[in-house]
């Protein structure tokens, strides 16, 4: 402010005496607040800690879906229950006919990869084509960002196919017999 204009005409209008009076007041209040809590917890600590009452607190019993909801949140289990739950409804998900042929298998939090294996090359191959939609279907469902890729596997997890009794040392197996 120049050193010649007076106080008036300053850009911040002043506060009156009413405005004062109330901040003031809405200060004590709060403080009064604070000191009661205290004073009561004090009160309860003397007399053996926490009683029954009239009044909810946080030991009344919970039914079991609020008592769940509860213990994930504590637990930060938001991200791994919703795309457990996302694995329940696969096939509404994705559709009957793809969800006959490809199912989840894991679901990897750190990378926020989701596995699914399909029962052939080619429904993997349609999966990994679907992908990009199911990975957007997915985040809108569960939250952005919940899943980033999804890891398309083939069939597999049958029995390893092993050399026969028959082989001779050093060779590859039977590709390496035509020579």
């Amino acid at each position: 402010m120049p050193a010649g204009t007076p106080p008036e005409h300053s850009a911040e209008p002043a506060s009156s005496g009413v405005d004062l009076a109330r901040v003031a007041l809405r200060a004590a209040k709060e403080q009064a607040r604070a000191r009661g809590a205290a004073a009561q917890q004090k009160k309860q600590a003397r007399r053996g800690g926490l009683r029954s009452g009239a009044r909810a607190d946080g030991r009344d019993p919970l039914p079991l879906g609020a008592a769940i909801d509860r213990l994930i949140t504590d637990r930060g289990w938001e991200a791994p229950a919703a795309v457990g739950g996302v694995m329940g409804r696969w096939p509404q998900m994705v559709g009957p006919e793809v969800a006959q042929h490809c199912a989840p298998e894991r679901y990897d939090e750190e990378a926020r990869v989701l596995t699914v294996r399909c029962d052939s090359t080619a429904w993997a191959t349609q999966l990994r084509l679907l992908a990009p939609q199911l990975v957007a279907r997915l985040n809108g469902d569960l939250g952005r960002g919940t899943v980033r890729l999804i890891k398309v596997l083939g069939p597999g997890g049958g029995p390893r196919q092993g050399y026969g009794p028959l082989r001779a040392p050093g060779s590859r197996g039977p590709g390496d017999t035509y020579g």
